[in-house]
């Protein structure tokens, strides 16, 4: 009899319906674009809130425009730790246990980064929450910049390109000032790293060969330092071999072939709009991101962590944007779901799941309470995942 209560138990943990049991981690990006003690932002917002500004004066620059948004816990600055306080345990008592924090270097220096030196490091709960890095490496143009984001042309304000001695000031900064902290994020005790834009550090290294050499070199870096490796995670869009110095064609699998070539070990995407058409209703876009999941799975063996976003429209910088319809709470929890149930058939793989995002106001994609929902998307994640 013991033995087959034993039997039955494994059956049920393998048949997924014990999984109320399962630990998942649900990991949502974070902009740190909402703070008020970054002088560099001053040249986009010149109020001195950040990108609050955009979200403030929607009206007053588009006046009766569709968008018009307002935060329940107000116009906050991220970067105090008092603030941050109050999102972590919001969040962790939702069921997000990561932040995964955009970060910015730009003109040899960080960008954007006090809500996670000020803010996030210096919440006396930050050991509820773990974190980890996405490089947000993309080049910087006036979109920003309400003032002139209406212009065709894009004008480049700072590149995301970097050089080889430029990555390895990067990557040593980085493990020592964030790996090394004991919440930082990690599977099979390796710390994640995610860079957001794989063709500007291809480019900004000099080519495939090159690219290739820096990850091997950062691997042995994060050795050295007492880790057993690095998960290295690539930004998933859609599909881009164009790279300078990479023959696609002599590949069974040419996108695979591409990311193991550089070093990438595992993939996850960071939106939507980045490889499906979002001006639809949110369960049909759902209906082809899960698609897109299985496409993933026959075209690559690196491990994808499932993505959800919870919208787009972009109208608080551009005025006219790509629009998802029908992205209420009860639909996100619907999306929720269906990441779940792809994580619960592959047990083998880590329970990661990312989230666009926690704090995304300008681009539509949040989890913070507003006066539409309320606290409608945090109660969708804690139906969910909060056990």
């Amino acid at each position: 009899m013991k033995k087959f209560l034993i039997f039955s138990l494994c059956c049920l943990l393998l048949t997924g319906r014990l999984d109320a049991q399962r630990r998942y981690d649900v990991a949502a990006y974070l902009y740190p674009a909402y703070v008020a003690d970054d002088p560099r932002l001053r040249p986009f917002w010149p109020m001195g809130i950040g990108e609050w500004e955009t979200v403030l004066t929607m009206q007053q620059r588009n006046p009766g425009h569709y968008w018009d948004r307002h935060p329940l816990w107000g116009y906050i600055n991220e970067a105090d730790p008092a603030v941050m306080e109050m999102e972590i345990d919001q969040a962790t008592g939702h069921g997000i246990n990561v932040f995964i924090f955009d970060w910015y270097w730009f003109d040899g220096r960080p960008f954007m980064e006090t809500t996670l030196t000020n803010g996030f490091l210096k919440a006396r709960n930050r050991d509820k929450m773990q974190f980890y890095l996405m490089w947000a490496n993309h080049d910087v143009v006036n979109t920003w910049d309400t003032r002139i984001s209406r212009l065709r042309e894009k004008n480049v304000i700072w590149t995301g390109k970097i050089d080889r001695d430029e990555f390895e000031k990067i990557c040593r900064r980085n493990i020592e000032l964030f790996f090394k902290q004991p919440n930082y994020y990690k599977i099979d005790g390796k710390p994640v790293f995610m860079i957001y834009d794989v063709k500007n550090f291809i480019e900004g290294l000099g080519g495939v060969e090159q690219a290739a050499d820096a990850v091997k070199w950062f691997r042995k870096e994060v050795k050295k330092a007492g880790f057993p490796g690095l998960d290295l995670q690539f930004t998933m869009w859609a599909p881009n071999l164009n790279y300078s110095g990479f023959d696609a064609g002599k590949a069974e699998k040419p996108e695979e072939a591409l990311i193991r070539k550089v070093g990438f070990t595992s993939s996850s995407h960071y939106q939507f709009v980045h490889f499906l058409n979002v001006n639809d209703t949110y369960p049909a876009i759902v209906e082809r991101a899960v698609a897109e999941w299985d496409k993933i799975d026959k075209a690559f063996s690196v491990p994808y962590y499932p993505h959800v976003s919870i919208g787009w429209d972009n109208s608080p910088r551009v005025r006219e944007s790509a629009v998802v319809r029908d992205n209420t709470p009860e639909n996100f929890e619907k999306a929720l779901r269906a990441a779940k149930d792809y994580l619960d058939r592959h047990p083998d793989r880590h329970p990661l799941i990312t989230v666009n995002s926690w704090n995304e106001w300008t681009e539509t994609s949040y989890l913070q309470p507003d006066d539409l929902y309320g606290y409608g998307y945090l109660e969708a994640v804690r139906r969910v995942f909060g056990q």
